[in-house]
């Protein structure tokens, strides 16, 4: 098993950042990056192998709200790769970048991307997220983060999208139950990946982690790839109050068998350590050196 980090806008609510902003915490990038270099310092320190960039929720239209043009926000999106690299040279052993490539629901920063079906096509989406993850791409990350995505149409788009960038990619679905959020079956949603050499792992995150735990053997069995799993916490979020309730069921039983494991919201450094510390997830075959390893595709480059 190869851990990843866990939920990088949580860390930084906990230091004082308000990212009730529609740039989440890709805000950051222009305002503070030193702190997102502290918070992937963190994950890596807590025993995190990979880190996931700070370009989520970052997209054209949305620097071009806050006033920065085309070139500009190529250079965030860059620099989102650059502050995780920064990071990993702080701690010992390898460490690897994954750059984030959210939905496009995440970018309208209304709760879309837990529910898919946006009205656009393949083409229109793909159309969306070609030039983000090519700027991504450019700044040379291990793997580029096809994360959250709540629908089959979307993964197909960003499959499409990713095409010929030279950098391989996971696909990581959010789910509810054994549907996709948009409501398709989970074997047709891991099935789009089958037989794509550039795709090096499939799976889930962003998920109640009793339901990443149901899906890791399908995304096994239907995908025949190495499975990536990083649910929340499994706390709820109380909107009227503003606030998260019930307690966190994140733990590493939850994500056992999955190639790759780490967190999403909620997940903290601590959460980290745990499953970093056990064994109970770790699947023989898949070496840590080479955690991107798969049906050819190239070795990631080390950062650390």
């Amino acid at each position: 098993m190869t851990v990843l980090d866990g939920g990088l806008a949580t860390e930084l609510e906990a230091r004082g950042h308000d990212l009730s902003d529609e740039l989440w915490s890709a805000r950051l990038l222009a305002d503070d990056p030193e702190e997102i270099v502290a918070v992937h310092e963190a994950f890596f320190r807590a025993g995190a192998r990979i880190a996931t960039t700070a370009s989520y929720q970052a997209s054209f239209a949305g620097f071009a709200a806050r006033g920065f043009d085309a070139r500009q926000t190529v250079a965030l999106l860059h620099r989102s790769v650059e502050l995780a690299r920064k990071a990993g040279t702080r701690v010992d052993g390898p460490r690897w970048v994954a750059a984030s490539v959210g939905p496009y629901g995440a970018t309208l920063a209304d709760g879309s991307e837990y529910r898919g079906r946006y009205g656009l096509s393949v083409a229109g989406l793909t159309a969306f997220h070609r030039p983000r993850a090519a700027a991504l791409a450019e700044a040379r990350p291990d793997v580029l983060a096809l994360e959250t995505v709540p629908d089959v149409d979307e993964a197909v788009a960003l499959l499409a999208a990713v095409e010929g960038l030279g950098v391989p990619a996971w696909l990581s679905y959010t789910i509810a139950g054994d549907r996709t959020r948009a409501g398709q079956p989970l074997a047709e949603a891991f099935a789009v990946a089958a037989g794509r050499d550039d795709v090096v792992a499939v799976g889930v995150n962003c998920c109640d982690p009793d339901d990443a735990a149901r899906a890791i053997p399908v995304a096994r069995e239907v995908s025949g790839k190495p499975v990536i799993a990083y649910p929340n916490s499994g706390e709820e979020w109380d909107a009227a109050g503003r606030r998260w309730a019930g307690r966190s069921r994140f733990t590493p039983d939850r994500v056992a068998g999955a190639d790759l494991a780490g967190g999403c919201c909620r997940v903290r450094p601590v959460d980290i350590e745990a499953l970093a510390a056990t064994r109970v997830s770790e699947t023989p075959g898949h070496a840590l050196s080479a955690p991107f390893g798969s049906r050819g595709a190239p070795f990631p480059r080390s950062v650390g």
